[in-house]
């Protein structure tokens, strides 16, 4: 299906092209590049809401600034859809986020136009300080740098970090805080209240209104009117709204609020600010999902909904004959509350995903034991910490790529404290279509080397729910890292009875002649599938599903290593680090001269596809396990193949 961009919009290649366009034609093209975007995700898919709500922004942006020499930093990466529309990539954009496509995020290795990349929140600000101040000290006085960023990524506190230091950095560069009020799932907190106050405070609106069109009167210039209205306003802030004045007491310039939405008034309001020099914040107020009356109804549905009917709003899902087993996600959700029923002490926590991860079935349900704390990773992980210090058991639900931005404190607030905080790792290994900024590829290596911590991963719904279970005993007081990957469930009648697993034991799944596979986690499932096609090469590889990283179940390794001379360990992470290694370093701790293969993700950055495309290309599939084990027993399939 071709999908045609509007009259205006086809003549845009470049925001050259779109400064060619008299400021009224403005409304037409926001209007065919939000139109463009729906016909576009309707049918090939991907995030959804979040760029139809700054489609204004996105024009006015590139109608204003003289990009990509000034610079422009979106935060997050799911606002950019109309950013790459505008700047050259508007007939490949059908192309995103599938396998050697363009990427869902800012991708700076894409576009000069991509300054920076950003698939993780609250980095806008740092980065974009980063680069005003180099533009400083390079003397490029006439160069502009631009942080977009919404309320959600606000919350972390990096982002405070960074305006901490931009206000007295003293460079050139504005911040555009994009105020939807939501950013998967709606937002959470103080700073939410804050936003609402100053955006909803009628008297502060209607007071700073007059006084701007009092002093658009006065008979003096225009640069003097401008320099005692903004007096006048901020001594307002303060009478009449006290709230305002946060970004005010880190030394940036507060204006706003104003209409997001309103693409004439952004381009003078953003012409007027780019002539004023220092850090500077534009608070703007927009709606999620904007344009198309679903996403601005239900804007966690619609964030990324997946293929829809973009007249009906149907939401097209796959129909199956059979029934299908859930998602891990869910199977964690709905276990967790079986737990927490059973066991008072059990909290859940997750930073901004409740939806996700499934922690929405707790939070619905027990609202008092379950919380989204929003973007805020470090403080997820030592709230978790300090809850476990007063006898809670907590479940730290966290994306496996998101725990990175908290590393520092597992180690020094867990792990040394060695409190029995249970992290549940989602979306552990290659996700998909998300890229590189969301493969949970690292976390095995980066946890296994922190001493006190265990570290599993089950091989289906029914190991989830037994680990699960062992986290949460009396018994278990040490950390314990559970990964699981997205979705990848595999048995429709999940639901089984919790048992508890010995800490450090794995499964000997069969027995076999001349090769075994070690497995951890999910993968465990590829090598089954391997090992039923081989039979009819006749070829009989042993299977162990080890289900531990940390401790290594030493008895069963024992066993393989000496009862078979070729082994091949598979993975869902990065191999240098990983549980291939793990295994290497027992062997070598115990002389043992196997041939061993590692299969997992490899030492290099793994782009966008599905994940069955990228698990193929990384070769750790059930097709290249295969081919692994026909390689290294080929002598065997030869002979076997004379005999036959």
């Amino acid at each position: 299906m071709e999908i045609i961009p509007g009259p205006l919009l086809k003549t845009i290649d470049s925001p050259a092209d779109l400064k060619k366009l008299p400021r009224e034609k403005l409304h037409q093209v926001c209007d065919e590049l939000r139109q463009y975007i729906i016909d576009v995700v309707s049918v090939h898919g991907g995030h959804f809401g979040a760029s139809l709500g700054v489609v204004e922004l996105t024009t006015a942006l590139h109608y204003v600034y003289n990009t990509p020499y000034d610079q422009l930093v979106w935060d997050v990466g799911h606002q950019a859809y109309g950013h790459k529309i505008l700047t050259g990539r508007r007939d490949n954009f059908v192309t995103n986020r599938k396998y050697n496509g363009i990427s869902g995020f800012p991708k700076r290795s894409e576009s000069e136009y991509d300054t920076f990349g950003v698939g993780h929140s609250s980095t806008s600000i740092s980065a974009a300080l980063g680069m005003a101040m180099a533009a400083k000290y390079k003397g490029e006085t006439d160069r502009k740098t631009v942080a977009v960023i919404g309320d959600g990524s606000m919350t972390a506190g990096m982002a405070f970090e960074a305006m901490n230091h931009a206000g007295v950095a003293n460079s050139d560069m504005l911040i555009i805080l994009n105020d939807n009020g939501i950013g998967i799932d709606p937002n959470t907190g103080a700073l939410k209240e804050y936003l609402t106050d100053i955006s909803t405070s009628p008297t502060y609106n209607k007071v700073k209104d007059d006084v701007w069109k009092l002093m658009g009167k006065l008979p003096v210039g225009k640069n003097f009117t401008r320099a005692m209205g903004h007096k006048l306003v901020e001594g307002l802030k303060g009478m009449v709204n006290s709230s305002a004045n946060l970004f005010e007491a880190l030394k940036i310039r507060y204006f706003g609020p104003i209409d997001g939405h309103n693409v004439a008034k952004l381009v003078d309001t953003l012409k007027d600010l780019r002539d004023i020099p220092g850090p500077k914040l534009l608070h703007i107020v927009t709606t999620k999902g904007k344009g198309y009356a679903l996403a601005e109804q239900d804007q966690t549905k619609w964030h990324a909904p997946g293929l829809f009917d973009k007249v009906t709003g149907e939401i097209f899902k796959k129909k199956f004959d059979t029934p299908q087993p859930p998602k891990y996600q869910d199977v964690f959700g709905h276990t967790l509350i079986e737990l927490a029923e059973r066991n008072q002490r059990i909290f859940g926590i997750t930073p901004a995903m409740p939806s996700g991860s499934s922690l929405k079935f707790m939070m619905e349900k027990m609202p008092d034991r379950a919380f989204d704390v929003g973007i805020c990773e470090q403080h997820a992980v030592t709230l978790s910490a300090g809850m476990a210090t007063q006898g809670m058991r907590v479940f730290c639900n966290i994306y496996s790529s998101f725990m990175q931005r908290a590393y520092d404190q597992v180690v020094h607030d867990v792990a040394i404290q060695k409190l029995p905080v249970v992290f549940c790792l989602d979306r552990a290994g290659l996700v998909g279509d998300d890229g590189p900024t969301h493969h949970g590829a690292y976390d095995i290596a980066y946890m296994r080397c922190i001493p006190n911590i265990v570290i599993s991963a089950p091989m289906n719904e029914s190991e989830l729910r037994n680990l699960m279970y062992t986290s949460q005993l009396e018994s278990t007081d040490v950390p314990f890292v559970i990964r699981y990957p997205r979705g990848e469930g595999t048995m429709p009648e999940w639901k089984t009875e919790m048992k508890e697993i010995t800490i450090g034991k794995g499964r000997k799944l069969k027995d076999g002649d001349g090769i075994a596979i070690l497995s951890f986690g999910h993968p465990g499932n590829f090598a089954a599938s391997a090992i039923r096609d081989l039979k009819l090469e006749g070829v009989n590889p042993g299977h162990y599903d080890m289900r531990f990283a940390k401790p290594l179940d030493e008895e069963l390794l024992h066993e393989a290593c000496q009862r078979y001379q070729k082994l091949i360990t598979v993975e869902d992470g990065c191999i240098e680090g990983g549980f291939g290694s793990a295994v290497l370093e027992f062997m070598a701790k115990h002389n043992y001269k196997n041939e061993v293969r590692i299969l997992g993700i490899p030492d290099r950055i793994v782009e966008h596809g599905t994940p069955k495309e990228l698990q193929h290309e990384c070769k750790y599939d059930a097709v290249a396990i295969k081919e692994t084990v026909l390689e290294m027993m080929k002598d065997k399939v030869r002979v076997t193949e004379l005999l036959g």
